[in-house]
């Protein structure tokens, strides 16, 4: 599975793609690094002071080492010391000030880098075809945007340069030690091949353990998704204790990885924590007695208890830090494989003249959605200017698949689709969608106002063509009942408004756009018989001047088509007016005895309705 991907932590390629996304911010990169570097000489610079404290007023030596400071110091041991205390208080503002602004400056850098991530993940999504959604779960992409984007928000915001850090900073305070005393420096080292044996084993369980919690958070939104949105029908058919125990599975791997992750940051802190104070216990041991025998001062020693905390805790955050850059890895090898899955429908990106007259031509057109399972077989038509064509169909017959390959959510495997002349292929794909309007089965209304939705984003479509609109198709009465008229707010999907009055919404928002074509799909098979009454009279404005296509079961809504197209088994099988339909007696007339057997028995002759 995608999610069981695992990123190479020192794959080049990756990280510097990654990093790429910080390249407009690299000013701001620039100065956190310099405050990061700034911090960690200054870390460095607290127990050198104390060093020199002690040495100097504290318990002084009768051989002192001079260094670079004894000059600006006062021989007084009271002024002195306040002359030190002033210079570590100043330190320790300093640190703080430069590291607020390496956190300010890395959070802001890495979250613009982040959204500039998200929205190029956004656009991706929407350019990639209907097909690539028909074998990939709604749920695994919400990671990619969601969880997977957190996962690269701590790499950005406090790994990254914390990470150089800690390491520069474990640096520094090797050297220093190393300059004070080698021999004590040994006896910190000591522990070090422990220290290394318990991170190992520490990054090797929280990485495993992590891998198994995004896996399980991917499948937990996979199963979400798609049980939230069939809600209906999971309560319908009493599948909800059913549902629950499913979840709970999902749920209760997701636990367990945690639980795993966390026993491990239980017992590597207090390990490495164990470590180093044992190593400090060493240091006090063996340096306490150097310092008896005058072979190191006392300054040194206390020094050196500061320095050792020092070197750990970078240990520590170092194996942290690892496992965040880690999974950060791994979840840009995700979010960067979705972004390197190529559109299935490309297009040319200029506009080009469109010389022929507004027809729409289907030419020797084949088509399977998967393999050689053709769900179209050798159709070939033309739809006049003006024309309203109907088509209609058993279930399966591939009615439905013609308007999605004349709106080229699918490309044809053999033939041709032309517009105005043009094969749709030659054509950008907002120049093919821009002059059509869709009406599907089950409308879709987004959260919002009635108005934004009917307008959809058109700066052209202005509130008098809204009214205009809602007027042609009989909404008029609805929208008045409303408190708030066009401005009310429709919930997710229109929840709270009949699927009629969803219907009359999406026929205005057609209407509204004012297209050159309209596709009609099954736009009356899930409205009530008062409803499509009303869609039957908005019928008439809607073909008015454009050329429609009507994809219907309802053979009651079609009688007044220019032509009807019946689809059998994927092939055109037969062509007509209703009335020319009916007297040959084919398919056509099989389909409307079935619906009006028993309420008229001349149908042959009779138009119902």
């Amino acid at each position: 599975m995608e999610e069981q991907v695992q990123g190479k932590l020192y794959d080049g390629r990756l990280l510097r793609r990654l990093l790429a996304y910080l390249l407009p911010y690299r000013w701001s990169v620039v100065v956190a690094v310099i405050c990061m570097m700034i911090g960690a000489a200054l870390e460095v610079a607290g127990p050198w002071l104390t060093k020199v404290a002690v040495d100097r007023y504290l318990a002084p030596q009768t051989r002192t080492e001079l260094t670079w400071l004894d000059p600006y110091l006062s021989n007084n041991p009271t002024t002195g010391m306040l002359q030190i205390a002033g210079l570590y208080l100043a330190v320790l503002v300093s640190i703080l000030a430069v590291m607020f602004s390496q956190s300010l400056l890395m959070t802001s850098a890495g979250q613009r880098a982040l959204a500039d991530l998200r929205r190029e993940t956004m656009a991706h999504l929407q350019r990639l075809d209907l097909a690539f959604y028909d074998r990939t779960p709604v749920g695994r992409l919400l990671t990619r945007v969601t969880t997977d984007a957190d996962a690269l928000s701590e790499l950005f915001t406090s790994s990254l340069v914390p990470l150089l850090g800690d390491v520069l900073t474990l640096s520094l305070v090797l050297v220093v030690m190393l300059r004070l005393s080698v021999e004590l420096t040994l006896v910190l080292l000591a522990a070090m091949p422990v220290v290394i044996l318990v991170t190992v084993t520490f990054r090797k369980r929280v990485t495993g353990s992590n891998r198994r919690i995004r896996t399980a958070v991917a499948r937990i939104n996979s199963y979400l998704q798609e049980h939230l949105s069939g809600m209906v029908v999971l309560q319908l058919f009493n599948r909800e204790e059913r549902s629950r125990k499913e979840f709970a599975d999902a749920n209760r791997e997701h636990m367990d990885a945690y639980k795993e992750a966390i026993v491990a940051y239980a017992w590597f802190y207090p390990v490495v924590e164990f470590c180093g104070m044992v190593t400090v216990a060493s240091l006090l041991a063996y340096g306490g007695y150097q310092v008896q025998g005058a072979g190191l001062s006392l300054g040194i020693l206390i020094a050196f208890f500061q320095y050792g905390m020092r070197f750990f805790r970078p240990i520590q955050d170092l194996s942290e830090k690892y496992n965040i850059v880690q999974a950060a890895v791994t979840a840009a090898e995700r979010i960067f494989q979705l972004l390197d899955t190529p559109p299935g429908i490309t297009a040319p990106a200029e506009r080009r003249a469109l010389p022929g007259p507004p027809a729409i031509e289907f030419d020797h057109a084949w088509f399977a959605y998967k393999g050689e399972d053709w769900v179209l077989r050798d159709v070939s038509f033309r739809i006049e200017p003006g024309e309203t064509i109907a088509v209609v169909g058993h279930t399966g017959a591939g009615k439905t698949t013609l308007s999605n390959l004349l709106l080229r959510f699918y490309d044809l495997q053999r033939g041709s689709i032309r517009i105005d002349g043009v094969d749709i292929r030659q054509m950008p794909l907002e120049q093919v969608r821009e002059r059509f309007a869709v009406v599907l089965q089950d409308p879709f209304l987004f959260s919002g106002s009635l108005q934004e939705n009917i307008r959809l984003g058109t700066a052209a479509i202005d509130h008098t063509r809204i009214r205009q609109a809602v007027d042609a198709v009989n909404l008029t009465a609805f929208v008045e009942s409303l408190s708030d008229g066009l401005d009310y707010q429709v919930h997710e999907r229109g929840a709270g408004l009949s699927t009629g009055q969803k219907q009359l919404i999406s026929f205005a928002r057609a209407l509204a756009h004012n297209p050159q074509f309209l596709i009609l799909d099954e736009a009356t098979s899930s409205v009530d018989t008062e409803t499509e009454i009303k869609i039957r009279a908005a019928l008439d404005r809607l073909v008015e001047g454009r050329t429609s296509l009507i994809i219907a079961h309802r053979l009651s809504t079609i009688q007044k088509a220019t032509r009807i197209f019946v689809m059998h088994k994927g092939q055109l099988r037969e062509t007509g007016t209703h009335q020319e339909l009916l007297a040959q007696r084919g398919i056509y007339w099989k389909l409307y005895k079935l619906q009006y057997q028993g309420q008229d028995h001349g149908a042959g002759e009779r138009l119902p309705g």
